[in-house]
């Protein structure tokens, strides 16, 4: 378990190093705060979701979504991402998740932990570049009932659409 942790810690700071080098022409997003949702923790809860790029570079994203119901819990997650590669209608970056889950199943209070290392694209139409759609994939490690190591994939329906303001 603690060598999985730092294996994605370790990919997470190599992307970190290996990035921005390629960036010139994409869409322009800093300093815009993007409001939209994202699906992607283990809670099965959809979040509202605000990202926003603090440089050419560098990005942050916090995630927050809830159920109140008896089968609902929550999510709260904060997404570190660093644009590796751009084109002019579209972003490549890899991001670091990190996440706290409570799930109720059945009576039970679940809580437990979320982790995930992604690559990602966000790419935005010729005409609506203030609407961003992002796809992902890679490995998450997380523990709601039991420690889970998976790999994973987001569509844009999962990963979220972003209006930037």
């Amino acid at each position: 378990m603690k060598k999985n942790i730092k294996l994605m810690v370790l990919l997470a700071l190599v992307s970190t190093i290996y990035s921005g080098i390629c960036l010139g022409y994409a869409e322009d997003r800093k300093g815009r705060l993007g409001v939209g949702y994202s699906n992607q923790l283990k809670t099965d809860v959809p979040s509202l979701s605000l990202k926003m790029l603090r440089s050419k570079t560098f990005g942050i994203q916090a995630l927050f979504g809830m159920d109140t119901s008896d089968n609902g819990g929550y999510g709260l997650g904060v997404k570190m991402f660093n644009l590796i590669y751009d084109e002019p209608q579209l972003n490549f970056y890899t991001g670091f998740l990190a996440g706290m889950l409570n799930d109720r199943q059945h009576g039970t209070d679940n809580t437990g932990f979320q982790f995930d290392a992604t690559l990602g694209s966000e790419f935005s139409f010729t005409g609506l570049e203030s609407i961003g759609f992002s796809f992902e994939f890679g490995i998450s490690i997380n523990k709601v009932d039991e420690v889970s190591i998976e790999t994973t994939a987001s569509n844009m329906l999962v990963a979220g659409v972003h209006f930037y303001l």
